[in-house]
Formats: structure tokens, C-alpha cells, sequence
């Protein structure tokens, strides 16, 4: 008997739908009139068709040809179906759907023991042959995409999701994290929009030696109705709608680490949930009875300040402590400049290798302007100006919002009432201060100005003002005792006044172009 076997792979119609396109299939069977048969039914759904007789001409076009699937019967002359060890073997790259007319429990179980995808019962129709196929085929494209996701979350945890900074802030942090990341213990992160604190959670989960999923959700992007049976899972008929029971996160996070972002949207109603999960260690679905136990570490992060929340009623006390056994503050990128050209070119790198867009050129003078630049959204906004400046194929400085166009080659913004930048030195000269003063007296007005804008942090206004820390200590201590001992006076009391009582003064007609100012 001859196969059917022709000298060039035959390319096929195929239907655009299929979950694999470009599959191919080989039909093992001794009967002509069925290989003809699954021939011209399968024609329109694969690549590539090819038929063998026998296991012998079967392997002979499995060692020259790749076959997502093989259609093979059982029963066949010489060696049988469930003895073509290397089809079967673990190491085989094909699926195999079993056909046979000769069916029993002893040869089903035979064959599933082998490594069958499927099995089917002739004589069968052609609607029971394609479903087979849609389950084998929709199988082996999951595990494809299942594989792929694996590599490319390795690749994202391993590589970009972590957090980066030479600066001694980020690596006290760095050491915080290695430190507390192998305890159960719940962590909460908290920092401005943008700095990171997924990144930092990722990092807890990737060093904890969990080997559970890290499950992030955003409390603020769910709708409140929702919340609860998209954190603990719902039965069928649990609410309108629910057609189907599903779990919920804490499930897919078990012996991993869930991570509840901006945790502080979360209505108060789903606060008191949470806080008894937290506490026992057990949920419960929407519409159930029962509890399923539960190992989930948990790490909540918010932009806002719990302890205000708490204060006005938004937030539960209880919750608060019970999440707060540890807090982990990510600075702000304005108060960490020293990271931003090696974040810069970070993003550079990564960005044109995602974009498959040559990297753009850097000068001096862009890490400059980028330095020098307030980036109120934090590090997402320094990859949104990298990306864009790829995009444009533009210096990276030229993209950078209107505000730091006002900076100064000094690196040194001025500013106005409002707190905003400038436009030019000229502008500055002649409305940022009273050309009366005297050097002395804007060095003050411009330190108190930063001091206010970094909220009195000495450490970040000392950065801004380039100058150590200890300098920035001894002129205010300096200026602490002029005014104690009865110096300036004037225009210059605004300044001073704040230096004084360690607190904003209000803005006067003097020092209206710095703003309010601030002081120690």
C-alpha cells in the first residue's frame, strides 16, 4: 500500500481564524479512503498536509518535516500506533490525536498514558474530528503563549522591572528591601505618582524566594462594585451576570505576593473585608459559605498620606496599622538628580531596542537640562520624554515640557509667585527681585524659596542649591543671628522673618516674585 507522501511539502488554503495558521499535520493510517477522506476535510484549516501509511514512512517525514499535529490510528500493520516511541516520547514537538475503531477503557487509558492529546472513535463525524482539533490546536497555541509570557516576565523582572539609582537615598533602599523582602510581613510603599513603587514591589517579590505569581491590581481602577469579587472570586449566581463561578486574585496570588496599588481609593466597605483576610488569612467568594485558606504577602502603596486619610475618616485606622508594619518612602526624582543620567540612558537603551528605533544622540548639554528639570511625574515622566524624543528623533532635551526651557545655563531656576519658572535672566533681573537689594538679601529670598518648594527638606534644597548640606546649615544660622542681633531690615524682613520662625511667611510686595517664603 502506498502513502501518500509527495516529494515537496504541498502548501494549503487555511482559514485565517485558526488559532495556528501556518500548522501543519501528518495522518498516519492504513486505509486509503481515509487519507483521502481527512486529506481534503482538513485541507482548508492547514499549511502543510501530509499522509503515511504506516510508522515506518510516518517517521521517515518526521525526521525531514515539523508537525504541530499528528493524526494517528491505533491499530496500523507492523509496529501499532501506541508503539511509535518517538512521537510519543516527552521530547516530541508534535501533538497526537489517536483514532481507532476498535475502542475499549483499556485502550483509551493506553493511549492518554502515552501522550495523546485527544482520542476519537471511528467511524466519527467531521464536526466531532474539528472540535478535537480546535482543543488540540487552541492547547498547543496557550502553551506557546504561556512560554512567551513566562520568558518575557522573567525578562521584565530580571531586567527592567527593578529599581535603579546609584544615588544613597536609592540604595538605603535597595539595602531596606534585600533586607525585609524574605518576611511574610505586609509592606507599605509610599511616594509621589511615578517614582516607582510597582517597581519596588516587584523587587520584595522577586527577593522574597516566593514561588507564588506577583498579582498587582489597582484599587482605584476597579469599580467599587466590582472590588470584592475581583479581589476574593465569586460562585455562579453569586450577582447578575456571574454565569460562572471564577477566582479571584487572592487565589491566583496564593504563595506569591498581591499587590494592592493606591490602596487608599479603596471604599471604606471593602477596607473592613480586606483587614479580616489580613487577619485570618482566609477568603471567602462572593455568593459562598466557604473560606479557602490563603498565603499571600501583601504589599499596598499609595500617593497619598494615610495619616490624613485616617484623620478625615477615608481610611480605617485598624487597616492602616495592620498594613503599616513597615513603610518604605520612594524619593521623588527632583530630590535624587544624580540618578537621572544613568535612568536617561536606561530608557534610551531600552526604549529603542522595544521601538526597533535608533538610539538618539546625547550631548552634555541634554543630562544638563534634565538634571536641572523639577519632573513633577517623577520617573514615568523622564521615560515618557526618552520615548518621545526616540519617537521625534529629537536631542532628548528639546522635548522636555515648557518649564525647562526657562532654565538657566547655571542650572539654577528662578522663579515667580506661582512657583513657575521664568522665562529668561533679563526677566529675572527685572521683575524676580527689586534691583535694591542687595546680593545677601536675594541669596536669602532664593534659599527660602527652595526651602519652601522642597517643603523645608534641607537635604533636596541643598542639592537644588548645589551646596553641602553643612553650608546650607551655617547660612541659615548666620542669618538666624543677624536677625536676632537686629540686621537688615526692610525689604528683606520677609526672608528673614521665615528664617527666624523655622515656618512659610506669607508673600509681601518684596518678595512676591520668589512666592511665600519658606525656610529651615
Amino acid at each position: 500500500m502506498t502513502a501518500h507522501a509527495p516529494s515537496t511539502p504541498r502548501e494549503t488554503r487555511r482559514s485565517g481564524s485558526d488559532p495556528l495558521p501556518t500548522a501543519s499535520v501528518l495522518i498516519v493510517d492504513d486505509e486509503p479512503g481515509m487519507r483521502r477522506y481527512l486529506e481534503k476535510a482538513l485541507s482548508s484549516r492547514f499549511a502543510l498536509i501530509e499522509c503515511a501509511d504506516s510508522i515506518e514512512q510516518a517517521e521517515a517525514l518526521r525526521s525531514r518535516l515539523h508537525f504541530d499535529l499528528i493524526l494517528l490510528d491505533i491499530r496500523l500493520p507492523g509496529r501499532d500506533g501506541l508503539d511509535w516511541d518517538e512521537a510519543l516520547a516527552p521530547s516530541s514537538v508534535s501533538d497526537v490525536i489517536f483514532m481507532t475503531a476498535y475502542a475499549d477503557l483499556e485502550t483509551a487509558v493506553r493511549a492518554l498514558r502515552a501522550g495523546a492529546c485527544d482520542f476519537i472513535i471511528k467511524p466519527f463525524r467531521l464536526e466531532q474530528l474539528q472540535a478535537a482539533l480546535d482543543r488540540c490546536l487552541e492547547r498547543r497555541q496557550l502553551t506557546r503563549e504561556n512560554f512567551l509570557l513566562r520568558r518575557d516576565n522573567a525578562r521584565h523582572q530580571q531586567e527592567e522591572a527593578s529599581l535603579k539609582g546609584e544615588s544613597p537615598a536609592m540604595q538605603e533602599l535597595a539595602h531596606i528591601i534585600a533586607r525585609v523582602a524574605p518576611a511574610p510581613s505586609p509592606v507599605l510603599i509610599l511616594g509621589e505618582s511615578g517614582t516607582g513603587k510597582e517597581l519596588a514591589a516587584r523587587d520584595l517579590h522577586r527577593l522574597s524566594g516566593r514561588r507564588g505569581a506577583f498579582v498587582p491590581v489597582n484599587c482605584g481602577a476597579i469599580s467599587p462594585e466590582l472590588l470584592e469579587s475581583e479581589l476574593f472570586g465569586h460562585l455562579k449566581g453569586a450577582f447578575t451576570g456571574a454565569h460562572r463561578g471564577r477566582d479571584g486574585l487572592f487565589s491566583f496570588a496564593d504563595g506569591g505576593t498581591l499587590f494592592l496599588d493606591e490602596i487608599g481609593e479603596m471604599p471604606l466597605a471593602m477596607q473592613a473585608k480586606l483587614l479580616r483576610v489580613l487577619e485570618t488569612r482566609r477568603v471567602r467568594p462572593v455568593g459562598g459559605e466557604q473560606e479557602q485558606a490563603v498565603d499571600v504577602r501583601i504589599v499596598a502603596a499609595t500617593h497619598r498620606t494615610l495619616e490624613t486619610e485616617v484623620a478625615a475618616g477615608r481610611f480605617r485606622e485598624d487597616l492602616y496599622y495592620r498594613l503599616n508594619v513597615l513603610s518604605l518612602t520612594l524619593p521623588a526624582l527632583r530630590e535624587r538628580p544624580e540618578d537621572i543620567p544613568a535612568l536617561a540612558q536606561h530608557f534610551s537603551r531600552q526604549l529603542s531596542r522595544e521601538l526597533n528605533l535608533p538610539a538618539v544622540p546625547w550631548q552634555h548639554s541634554d543630562l544638563t537640562r534634565l538634571c536641572h528639570y523639577s519632573w513633577p511625574g517623577n520617573v514615568r515622566e523622564l521615560k515618557n520624554v526618552i520615548e518621545r524624543a526616540l519617537l521625534l528623533g529629537r536631542l532628548p532635551g528639546d522635548t522636555l515640557p515648557a518649564e525647562s526651557q526657562t532654565e538657566q545655563a547655571s542650572g539654577h531656576p528662578t522663579w515667580n509667585d506661582s512657583g513657575d519658572a521664568t522665562t529668561t535672566m533679563e526677566e529675572a533681573a527685572s521683575s524676580g527681585y527689586p534691583l535694591e537689594w542687595s546680593l545677601d538679601a536675594v541669596e536669602k529670598a532664593h534659599l527660602c524659596a527652595v526651602l519652601e518648594r522642597h517643603a523645608n527638606n534641607k537635604s533636596a534644597a541643598a542639592r537644588q542649591l548645589g551646596i553641602s548640606r553643612k553650608t546650607l546649615d551655617r547660612k541659615l544660622s548666620t542669618w538666624r543671628a543677624e536677625q536676632q542681633s537686629g540686621g537688615d531690615s526692610g525689604a528683606e524682613n520677609g526672608a528673614e522673618s521665615s528664617i527666624e520662625s523655622d515656618q512659610p511667611a506669607p508673600a509681601t510686595a518684596s518678595t512676591a516674585p520668589y512666592g511665600a517664603d519658606g525656610s529651615a
